[in-house]
């Protein structure tokens, strides 16, 4: 009698998460659309066959990534808002801190850089990244401008400029890491350059005592 015992099947439920995990990786390495759905079977160990079992295109996959792994920072981010009950600025720096530790430290920073990159070929995932992501994060930025404006904390600005004044910043630092970072010869120390980026929104929001 042989004593090979026969192959344990992998947990059926674990297959989605894997294969978006496997698609995130080559998505960052290698752009959208350079990554085969072939490439994304042999990642995550499956088959090309399996992996259509739960996604039956590219975009799907896409989307996985964004929906599992992103729109949860999100979501985490508008519960911090409702909860939030000091200042403004408090505010915005948790926001800030909840969207790093959840993306600018993590596999999902190098989306910004791919969507930069490939949003013009691939419109129907812009649209859909900018309103699952972008909306969603620039609603949270001018919640905590808006609270501020309101009690007096911050000075009277145009809400969606400063929007873009606020994200800019953060979103060159992970666009940074994923491109030109490779040519700087040393590394951006992204604690200090987020306290520098605070320090600069802290004064510069800060409303001029008459």
């Amino acid at each position: 009698m042989s004593n090979i015992s026969p192959p344990r099947k992998r947990r059926k439920e674990a297959r989605p998460s894997e294969l978006s995990a496997a698609a995130l990786d080559l998505f960052v390495e290698k752009g959208f659309a350079a990554t085969r759905l072939e490439d994304v079977a042999q990642r995550a160990g499956v088959s090309k066959g399996t992996l259509y079992l739960y996604f039956d295109s590219k975009e799907a996959l896409f989307k996985s990534v964004i929906e599992d792994g992103v729109v949860p920072v999100l979501v985490e981010g508008e519960e911090i808002a409702s909860r939030h009950e000091g200042s403004a600025f408090e505010l915005l720096e948790k926001l800030l801190a909840n969207w790093w530790a959840g993306i600018g430290e993590t596999s999902f920073a190098g989306i910004p850089k791919l969507m930069t990159a490939e949003s013009r070929n691939f419109p129907e995932l812009a649209q859909f990244y900018y309103e699952n992501v972008i909306r969603r994060g620039r609603a949270q930025v001018a919640s905590a401008l808006e609270r501020g404006i309101a009690s007096g904390e911050f000075r009277k600005l145009d809400i969606e400029t400063t929007i873009d004044v606020v994200i800019a910043p953060i979103l060159m630092l992970v666009i940074w890491r994923y491109s030109m970072a490779c040519c700087q010869g040393t590394q951006v120390d992204p604690q200090q350059y987020m306290a520098v980026h605070l320090t600069l929104l802290r004064e510069g929001l800060k409303r001029t005592q008459v």
